[in-house]
């Protein structure tokens, strides 16, 4: 009997030791590896997420990454943070503290879109629904990653090839032209609006998720870049047609600057990036491309940015007076200002007083202004308010909390932009025609403004013009994108634009509230010394940002961009033998 327990009790000590090995094989599910994670759809969903998560730091669209392109257009101008003065100066080195942050943020998710895409095999037609959403999702995102870097940077490493970072020389790759890189873009987007659901899936496909209208409205977008106008408005014809889900525009434009889900990724908006609202998020501003911590704030810093600081922001944005001068010089229909206005800058109007087209009145945050309220960005060199992508016409709360704490969903692309996107194309392949001006149309009736004639734009320069510098900053005021408007457009490459720019960014340096809002004009700007113009400071080829010197210390293998070489992008334009349309008077 004593043998037969000693014998049962090894046999039950050996099984514990088995049974212990076994656990110990497990995976720990916090210190994964390459060689462990993403063979199945319920890892690779993680790096989906994971990619999403990066397109909301600092370098990409919670702060410096999208206010850097907003002071490259000719709408806003930097009223002290020096930060972004070399920006908004067009005269950047490459020993810029900033200017390497987007190249950061994209690149990190380029390298998880890359891994994500490593582990989908097999060509589109035999994967699983699961897996088409999983690769449609990750090429939109390197697609939009790639595109932001050629719009900051011109020629950056193109890396695609997951398997190539085995080796420094795969890893730390060398610049690519502009074209190449342009050429994966457009690919990668048109992969993506080919395998991927629409919005009116529903579910979370209709809430913050890329789909194939998303996808084939950055790939008209990528189109447009290089001037194929051709390409670009038939893609943009079947988003009108709904081929890639409906859309439609939201009948109050305020509708798009609203944070809460009655607002957010609503009929309007192709693609957004998603914010926790007002109250729900955590306390712990993340100013690092990591953001691990439970209870972050999830927001972005764009209201700080543009909050004046009679509310608590950090007032570095203004908008420029050519901007507010185009929205005060057409009136509605029925004889009321712009609403596009209201929520775009932030001045008193009394307009406003009669609370038009169903506004809060003159309000600023919770406090009702008046005439002698006269708003200015800085205190110490004045400027116009923005509004957009603020609380300032919400009364949500009465000061901002800086920081990245602004729960506004970014809309980065709504449908709005489609239409006048179409009618610019139109305007390109066939001239100014009924066409054009209908699209152009739908979104001035949205804003109660009378429908512009065909008889009144009789050349395709003039329509261009019109919708350049009239609809497009009225209706995109103060968003992103306006930069990379510019440069597809080629107004850094012609005298006369250069010449229009510097109109457009004149600005005054007050801190008297009475002068904030008085017209100015570059003619003078010699004898008149509180004025200042972004564009004197221009050097050719610095439209784009500057390899930055924190970036070639680590990589050998990168060269210079125009910025670098500080190169004229003229010759680039006259190769490829694309139109820079001249400067028209729409008065005449």
């Amino acid at each position: 009997m004593k043998t037969y327990k000693i014998a049962l009790a090894l046999m039950l000590g050996l099984g514990t030791l088995s049974a212990c090995d076994d656990k110990l094989d497990l995976v720990n599910p916090n210190q994964q590896t390459s060689g462990t994670f993403g063979f199945n759809a319920n890892d690779l969903e993680e790096s989906v997420v994971a990619a999403y998560n990066h397109i909301r730091m600092e370098g990409s669209y919670a702060r410096v990454g999208y206010t850097i392109d907003v002071t490259r257009g000719d709408e806003v101008w930097n009223s002290s943070q020096v930060w972004y003065m070399p920006f908004d100066d067009y005269d950047c080195d490459v020993n810029g503290d900033i200017g390497w942050w987007p190249w950061r943020e994209w690149y990190y998710t380029i390298n998880v879109c890359n891994f994500g895409l490593s582990r989908v095999s097999g060509d589109d037609a035999s994967l699983s629904d699961s897996y088409k959403d999983i690769k449609g999702q990750l090429l939109f995102l390197r697609g939009l990653a790639y595109y932001n870097l050629a719009g900051y940077y011109q020629n950056v490493p193109l890396i695609t090839d997951y398997s190539t970072y085995s080796t420094m020389d795969g890893l730390y790759g060398k610049c690519n032209t502009f074209d190449e890189v342009m050429d994966q873009v457009e690919k990668d987007f048109k992969e993506a609006m080919e395998i991927l659901p629409s919005r009116d899936k529903g579910g979370e496909w209709a809430k913050g998720r890329a789909t194939c209208g998303a996808a084939a409205g950055y790939y008209a977008r990528a189109l447009m870049q290089r001037h194929k106008y051709s390409e670009a408005l038939a893609i943009l014809k079947d988003i009108i047609n709904k081929k890639y889900g409906t859309y439609k525009l939201m009948a109050d434009y305020g509708d798009n600057f609203r944070e809460g889900s009655q607002y957010e990724n609503n009929a309007e908006s192709l693609f957004e990036v998603q914010f926790l609202d007002y109250g729900s998020q955590g306390s712990d501003d993340e100013w690092t491309p990591v953001n691990t911590s439970k209870n972050a704030t999830q927001g972005s810093a764009i209201e700080s940015n543009y909050c004046p600081g009679d509310f608590g922001g950090w007032a570095d944005l203004s908008a420029t007076p050519w901007l507010y001068k185009i929205f005060k010089e057409e009136k509605t229909t029925d004889g009321h200002l712009d609403p596009r206005l209201y929520w775009t800058l932030g001045t008193y109007e009394s307009d406003w007083d009669t609370k038009a087209h169903g506004t809060l009145g003159n309000v600023a945050y919770t406090k009702t202004i008046t005439a002698n309220d006269t708003l200015r960005t800085n205190n110490n060199y004045g400027g116009i308010p923005i509004a957009k992508w603020t609380n300032m016409r919400t009364g949500l709360y009465s000061s901002v909390t800086t920081g990245l704490h602004d729960g506004i969903n970014l809309r980065l692309m709504r449908y709005s932009d489609v239409l006048l996107r179409a009618a610019e194309c139109e305007n390109e392949v066939n001239g100014p025609d009924q066409q054009a001006i209908d699209w152009i149309n739908e979104v001035r009736e949205r804003a109660h403004l009378a429908d512009l004639k065909l008889s009144d734009f009789p050349t395709k320069d003039k329509l261009f013009e019109q919708i350049a510098n009239v609809e497009r900053p009225k209706e995109f005021g103060c968003e992103f994108g306006r930069g990379f408007d510019l440069l597809r457009w080629g107004f850094f490459c012609s005298s006369d634009r250069q010449q229009q720019l510097k109109e457009h960014e004149t600005f005054r340096l007050t801190s008297k509230r009475n002068e904030v809002m008085l017209p100015v004009s570059y003619a003078d700007i010699n004898t008149d010394k509180s004025l200042k113009c972004s564009f004197d400071t221009y050097v050719a080829g610095h439209e784009f940002i500057p390899i930055q010197v924190t970036l070639t210390n680590k990589n050998p293998y990168l060269t210079g961009n125009s910025a670098n070489n500080s190169t004229d992008n003229a010759e680039y334009f006259k190769a490829n033998g694309w139109t820079i349309h001249p400067v028209v008077n729409l008065s005449k």
